[in-house]
């Protein structure tokens, strides 16, 4: 271990760590200053950070409760560490801690959109939703000096109007007003005497109205006046209707109304604002500003099949079963067949098919000839959302078959119709709600200037709150972001990021913050911002430790220290440590990538591709300002361009739904474009991202890629397998039969403890192997099952070296720089790094046409340069056999060495959207215009002189 000499400072000092792959390592942190973890992949970096110093603030935390409010808390799992002294409370920040809950956005995590609630309901203008007039309220005394003024010696009559709009007899109502006293109704602009057990259809829609009082209007009977309005104003739950002698109504209120059409709204709360409240939320969607339903699109993808060639796509082909002799009963009906082409059918038959008839029909089994049905065809539509409904089992298949919409009644703005009239300086709340922040922060800076003095008064503290954070959010590189956008859409480091200026507008002291790679997603031209943010962190009085591989955070941080040698078992070691400077002299992987003693070198020519293209014309969906993409096939793309310019949405919500379309028919709908040309020219499109592979215990990297299969399969080869009669299905830990039912497979059983944290036990009757012991006895070359699954990748490839199926799926593992993991590794412990690579493996061990597109989503994150190194061998070889790799990327290491680059910007936002390059490496750094170019020119500079050197 590389020993770290103790200064005269303060330390947080960490004694006999063990945690996962650390060996025992006593490690110096110094306190008060950025500190950077970093090494290779696997290496134990999150074991240090997370697993052992945050792990150990969080649980030293949840000691200072009370044992009672300790029980219902939970408690947190002691790390394996001896000591640690000076530490200090903790806050992570983490990748995994972005919300899934499409409730969640910018706005609501940031509580901008909070303030923003308040600011509307205390300052906001109403107007009404029918006549755009502004709203208006009135006290009583207000109300009766204008029926004087207007009125002053004409008939009127006061009316109080206590059912607007709605269906219903109301013969309860009638009586009960006839026991209040009044004799006479309004109703549905019709006057009329209460009679005995009057009521109304009560199937249509009526509007009824008390009639108070019937008076000449004269100053002095100001008493009769004023009586008969607050009668008025009771009954009718603050609202008054007038009619003059020529019949003109008029409506007053003590609340928000519209005098010329009545409309009235409540008086506004923050609640009212919220998409979150059943107060605010549109009532069509929920608040969700998406609605989910089956369409015909989606149910019948392909018309031009009939429906017994499937048609219907959930049905599929036709089968003798009872939905299809359902469907031939309708369709003999209305003298219809099967085999006819769905869009040849007449629209009342596809109507009925699609969403039931009112005929009954008879059904008939052909395979039982005895056995009937009659009824009503409910529909095919009816039919699977009920079954949505009603059959977990199968939900999540059947929800293939939905199509998200944007609410017709709310337009995707989330709230109810009142909400949106409510204004400031002209702009509602959700118009706000879609300006990036970098344009929401302009607009707040010159709002005051649009507002009256009493709106200045009430907004000044709400204003001085919302300014700070979006501030804040722009310092940290998220300017190109809206207040709308759903969390669970953002990257791992943009929701970092937003919770590092959450945290920084809480200017909190003397706290420990560790950040896990807050730089994923962010440009070179941002990195400046995001690390200037934590050094103003770290002034404030905090100490910071980052988990980064990025060379900027790196250099200018105060401390470094590099955890390695290799990763995994190879790992868990110090092997450097030191400041900047003194760390770039010591010897380690990361010092020698840092001090240009290795690098990543640049090809010595660039590919010439296929010479055809994938042409996408027109894509204009979000922020992209209706471009013309063309992709060089047989080539290595790389997409670029700062945070926010419309990468994601030109490769992933454009390009790549389209081509699943083409290719698969998949429902997923592409943003909007005009046309596609060169399909032909590939066969088939890959995308790997960086979402888990399995969200429990059960899933591993050997069952991901199909391997675990394999294996399975020559286990139940063995001559022993076939003696005891063992199927695969024996060698799988997750059915019965092989497995242990004690722990039923996961190896490991839970111990409750009550006051204590609940403890992981190895199995008593597996010990840990998963398997029952007559299936352990089958070997082969000496191992058992249990004994594979616990191999590296390592040295199951030398294991299996001679079973050819096997060894190509183990090796692609270990060429994606994965040796160090084991083949049952669970899912829950991979990085998003090693999940991308899992499945990159997974599909390299296909084999390929040699036409096929790949796209990756910044496959650099978690990655050290060595890593990438690997990483890039492997995207090569993809590339020489002809297919085409495209990849969206922030890394100078990745763009310095692709054939071709496709840069947008040049801001992000809603100043981004444009194609400002397509072309080379060397041809962007003169594209005065691409930010890309810029740094890029920098990275060349540096790579060319240290091969001069």
């Amino acid at each position: 271990m590389k020993r770290q000499s103790k200064q005269p400072t303060e330390w947080l000092e960490i004694y006999g760590a063990r945690e996962h792959n650390l060996k025992n390592i006593d490690v110096l942190i110094p306190r008060n200053q950025l500190v950077v973890l970093t090494g290779i992949s696997g290496s134990g970096k999150s074991s240090l950070a997370f697993d052992t110093i945050y792990a150990e603030g969080q649980r030293r935390y949840m000691e200072s409760f009370s044992i009672y409010a300790r029980s219902f808390i939970g408690q947190m799992q002691r790390p394996d560490v001896d000591k640690i002294n000076g530490l200090s409370p903790v806050i992570a920040i983490e990748q995994k801690t972005t919300s899934r809950n499409p409730r969640s956005t910018v706005g609501t995590s940031t509580e901008v959109y909070d303030f923003m609630r308040l600011l509307f309901a205390r300052a906001g203008e109403a107007y009404s939703y029918v006549t755009g007039n502004k709203m208006t309220r009135q006290t009583e005394d207000q109300i009766i000096g204008l029926l004087l003024k207007e009125y002053e010696g004409e008939p009127l009559t006061l009316l109080a109007p206590v059912v607007k709009g709605r269906k219903g007899h109301y013969r309860e109502l009638f009586t009960q007003i006839a026991k209040m006293g009044y004799n006479k109704v309004r109703v549905d602009g019709q006057i009329v005497d209460i009679t005995s057990k009057m009521q109304l259809n009560r199937y249509q829609i009526h509007d009824i109205e008390i009639v108070i009082d019937r008076l000449v209007v004269l100053s002095a009977e100001r008493y009769r006046l004023a009586q008969s309005v607050a009668k008025a104003l009771k009954e009718g739950k603050g609202i008054l209707l007038t009619i003059d002698k020529e019949g003109k109504l008029q409506y007053f209120s003590k609340h928000l109304m519209d005098p010329q059409s009545g409309i009235a709204y409540d008086d506004p709360e923050p609640n009212m604002f919220s998409f979150n409240s059943p107060y605010g939320a549109c009532p069509k969607c929920n608040g969700l500003g998406v609605i989910e339903e089956f369409t015909r699109q989606s149910v019948v993808p392909d018309e031009s099949l009939s429906i017994s060639q499937g048609a219907i796509a959930p049905l599929g082909e036709y089968r003798e079963t009872w939905i299809f002799w359902q469907l031939e009963s309708l369709l003999k009906k209305y003298k219809q067949n099967i085999s006819k082409p769905f869009h040849a059918l007449p629209e009342e038959v596809i109507q009925a098919i699609l969403y039931g008839s009112k005929e009954e029909i008879t059904v008939k089994s052909a395979r039982y000839p005895e056995q009937k049905w009659t009824g009503k065809f409910k529909g095919i539509i009816p039919l699977l959302t009920e079954e949505l409904k009603s059959d977990p089992e199968n939900a999540e298949w059947i929800a293939q078959f939905v199509q998200s919409q944007t609410c017709p009644m709310c337009k995707g703005t989330r709230l109810k119709i009142q909400s949106l009239h409510f204004l400031i300086a002209g702009k509602n709340i959700a118009q706000l709600a879609e300006m990036s922040i970098s344009e929401l922060a302009q607009w707040f800076r010159r709002l005051p200037e649009q507002l009256t003095e009493r709106q200045r008064i009430i907004a000044s503290d709400i204003l001085q709150e919302i300014n700070k954070r979006l501030s804040l959010m722009i310092e940290v590189g998220l300017g190109y972001l809206t207040l709308n956008r759903p969390m669970h859409t953002l990257s791992g480091g943009e929701s970092q990021r937003i919770r590092l200026a959450t945290q920084i507008g809480t200017q909190l002291v003397g706290v420990l913050y560790i950040l896990d790679e807050p730089s994923i997603g962010l440009h070179q031209r941002d990195n400046a911002k995001l690390i200037k943010a934590l050094k103003n962190l770290r002034d404030l009085g905090n100490s910071v430790i980052v988990v980064e591989h990025d060379r900027d955070m790196m250099l200018s941080s105060d401390y470094i220290i590099d955890i390695g040698p290799g990763a995994g078992v190879h790992g868990g070691r110090i092997v450097a440590a030191g400041s900047p400077t003194e760390f770039l002299h010591q010897k380690s992987i990361t010092a020698d990538f840092l001090s240009n003693r290795r690098q990543i070198h640049l090809p010595t020519k660039r590919r010439e591709g296929s010479g055809k293209f994938l042409t996408l014309r027109g894509a204009r969906g979000h922020n992209l300002k209706n471009i013309t993409l063309q992709l060089p096939l047989g080539k290595f793309i790389c997409v670029t361009g700062v945070s926010g310019s419309g990468k994601s949405s030109l490769i992933h919500q454009t390009l790549y739904p389209i081509l699943t379309r083409h290719f698969y028919r998949t429902q997923r709908e592409p943003l909007p474009y005009d046309s596609i040309e060169g399909i032909e020219h590939i066969d088939k499109v890959i995308e790997i991202d960086q979402a888990p592979i399995g969200r429990t215990p059960r899933s591993n990297p050997a069952t991901y890629t199909g391997v675990f299969t394999d294996i399975r399969n020559l286990f139940a080869q063995l001559p022993e397998s076939k003696v005891r009669g063992y199927l695969p299905g024996r060698f799988s830990f997750n059915v019965k039969g092989g497995r242990c039912e004690t722990c039923q497979g996961i190896g490991k059983k839970t111990i409750p403890m009550d006051f204590l944290p609940d403890v992981l036990v190895l199995c008593e009757t597996c010990k840990g192997k998963r398997y029952n012991r007559e299936t352990l006895e089958v070997r082969l070359k000496g191992k058992s099952i249990a004994d594979v699954l616990e191999m590296t990748v390592e040295q199951a490839l030398e294991f299996f070296e001679f079973q050819p199926s096997i060894l190509r799926k183990i090796k692609t593992l270990y060429e994606v720089g994965l040796g160090y993991i084991t083949l049952g590794q669970h899912a829950t412990t991979l990085s998003g790094g090693e999940a991308q690579r899992v499945k990159l493996a997974t599909e390299l061990s296909k084999r390929d046409t040699g036409n096929t597109l790949y796209i990756l989503d910044e496959p650099t994150t978690g990655l050290h340069f060595q890593d990438i190194q690997y990483l890039l061998d492997v995207l090569n070889k993809l590339v020489d056999k002809g297919n085409t790799v495209v990849v969206i990327e922030h890394n100078m290491d990745v763009i310095k060495v692709a054939d071709y680059i496709i840069d947008l910007g040049p801001e992000g936002g809603e100043g981004g959207g444009y194609l400002l390059f397509q072309g080379t490496p060397e041809e962007i750094i003169h594209c005065p215009q691409s930010y890309t170019g810029q740094f890029l020119q920098l990275e060349l500079q540096r790579t060319r002189r240290i091969l001069t050197d």
